[in-house]
């Protein structure tokens, strides 16, 4: 019998501090990674790390990153020691083509976009990691036509996890608000509707949705859910969680194939 493929995320990050608190979105991500197959390695396409050109993570021992500020120490204190896996990075470089220009970086460390995610899904660190740096200058057609190259990592064992947000607003975030504002809340039902309707390329096309210059005013949050688009198949199943808008930032997350 075939090796199921292994399924691909869409993962709204949200704060950092989901990283280490207890709450409905990061229980959630730790049922995920009990539940999911165990992958061979994870393909980590984050939100923060912006760069000129598809790079990929090649160091053996990635640092773990604390790129924000204003957060609790305990938040600072936050080691996420998995292993790098520079096969992965050669493989996934060589899919993307020349024509790409991909390369590898062998300095860089993991992320926000990454750890606070993986910390709860796989607490103990120890499957190999790899990020995929996005080059937010190029349009969503491009990103979407790059990541179906990187399609057959799903038959290699490989979890593609695209980690973002899409609505991301920080400028309006309000840590008060008890409610969404209508314009967030249209933005996200908008792309919800385009994903279960296979719309990929109105998806791809962002500036175009209504409602796009408030939800995603720059673009790094929303572009990890075209590679999560992209590397889906027909036949596979989607299943959305964590469907909240918390102020200007959304939680919406998608599982796309079989756990």
């Amino acid at each position: 019998m075939p090796t199921l493929p292994m399924p691909v995320l869409f993962l709204g990050h949200g704060s950092p501090m989901n990283a280490i608190e207890d709450n409905p979105w990061s229980r959630i991500w730790r049922e995920l990674g009990q539940r999911l197959r165990r992958p061979r390695a994870i393909l980590c396409v984050s939100a923060h790390w912006e760069t000129a050109g598809p790079q990929l993570t090649g160091n053996a021992k990635p640092d773990t990153i604390h790129d924000f500020y204003g957060f609790p120490q305990a938040l600072f204190d936050v080691q996420y020691r998995a292993p790098g896996d520079h096969a992965l990075a050669q493989r996934a470089a060589s899919l993307l083509g020349e024509d790409a220009g991909a390369r590898i970086d062998p300095q860089r460390g993991l992320d926000h976009g990454a750890w606070s995610v993986l910390l709860p899904m796989y607490p103990d660190a120890d499957i190999p990691v790899v990020q995929l740096g996005i080059d937010t200058r190029q349009p969503g057609a491009w990103h979407y036509a790059l990541a179906r190259r990187l399609a057959p990592l799903r038959d290699e064992g490989v979890l593609i996890l695209a980690s973002g947000d899409i609505v991301h607003n920080l400028r309006l975030f309000d840590y008060h608000a008890t409610t969404a504002p209508q314009w967030a809340l249209r933005f996200r039902d908008t792309v919800n509707d385009h994903i279960r309707a296979g719309r990929h390329a109105a998806l791809a096309d962002w500036p175009s949705l209504d409602d796009a210059a408030l939800a995603i005013p720059t673009p790094e949050h929303y572009i990890p859910l075209l590679y999560a688009l992209a590397n889906g198949r027909d036949g596979d199943g989607l299943a959305f969680f964590n469907d909240d808008v918390s102020s200007s930032l959304s939680m919406t997350s998608l599982l796309i194939g079989t756990p």
